[in-house]
């Protein structure tokens, strides 16, 4: 699975799996890169917004393995939306994590997170936003740009005026919540699509048809939405601090049938994330 990558419309090549970083700590970052590298895996993915870029750094520096083998992204703090707040983020992002580049640098949010999804939708803020972000890349601090949580019409505001077209918009995707008219959009537009919560935290494990088909395969239900997810052409980025999940989040040597697929995409809709369900992109509000 660690060979396994998709290209992104600049040429490079992004690892399908990786390794999410939410709600880790930094020394449990640096741990968990630490353990990740050495089982296998060469992408990492956090934000501005986790406060654990340091740990991410910390992790890359004792990894053992080659900065250039690895396979960073990072995220814009959803409350830049000027020219000047979006550089400093990316800078701030560079000296934690004491990188001279970024592989993979994205917006974490078209709106601030306190009015995500509400009524000011920041279509003029995010193209400036997004000047600085071209120019990142201009300036080989980033090598890919990208987009999270941007709806159809918040892509489209973005490729009304770029020079460089977004090469990623990762969302919320997994089994009983799959975006298929979103994603359908971005993958015409040539923008691949990433699965943050490709487990949904944890929510889809006791869902009775998704157990059923995992035991078909012999697999577990969080191996079954991984490879889900990957089917539809997605990158997963599963979040773990253990090295016995981050293992069978890797072995996803099997494939979904058609019918099985089907069958998956129109599961019943989940609307209860548990202890999560207070964060925005879980469909509520910071509180």
């Amino acid at each position: 699975m660690f060979n396994e990558t998709f290209k992104l419309s600049n040429g490079l090549e992004i690892p399908k799996l990786g390794l999410g970083t939410w709600l880790l700590d930094d020394a449990q970052t640096a741990q968990a890169v630490r353990d990740a590298v050495a089982i296998g895996y060469r992408h990492i993915d956090t934000a501005q917004a986790y406060m654990n870029e340091a740990g991410v750094g910390e992790g890359i520096r004792s990894c053992g393995v080659a900065r250039e083998e690895l396979f960073i992204t990072t995220k814009v703090a959803a409350e830049a939306k000027t020219y000047d707040a979006v550089t400093q983020s990316i800078d701030e992002s560079l000296a934690k994590m004491g990188l001279d580049y970024i592989d993979l640098l994205i917006i974490h949010s078209p709106q601030p997170w306190k009015e995500f999804r509400e009524e000011n939708r920041y279509f003029e803020e995010n193209k400036e936003v997004w000047t600085a972000m071209e120019d990142a890349y201009k300036a080989g601090k980033a090598k890919a740009i990208g987009l999270s949580n941007f709806l159809q019409d918040d892509i489209e505001n973005i490729l009304s005026s770029c020079e460089i077209k977004p090469m990623v918009n990762q969302i919320l995707a997994h089994v009983s919540n799959t975006p298929f008219e979103l994603i359908e959009f971005c993958q015409k537009h040539d923008i691949l699509v990433e699965a943050y919560s490709p487990i949904a935290h944890g929510a889809v494990l006791d869902h009775a048809e998704a157990k059923v088909i995992a035991d078909k395969y012999g697999v577990s239900v969080a191996q079954l939405c991984l490879r889900y997810d990957i089917q539809l052409g997605l990158v997963v980025i599963p979040k773990t601090a253990n090295p016995d999940h981050m293992r069978n989040n890797a072995e996803l040597d099997f494939t979904i049938s058609d019918e099985d697929m089907e069958t998956l995409k129109n599961v019943e809709h989940i609307e209860n994330y548990g202890e999560h369900s207070f964060f925005p992109v879980f469909g509520g509000k910071i509180k």
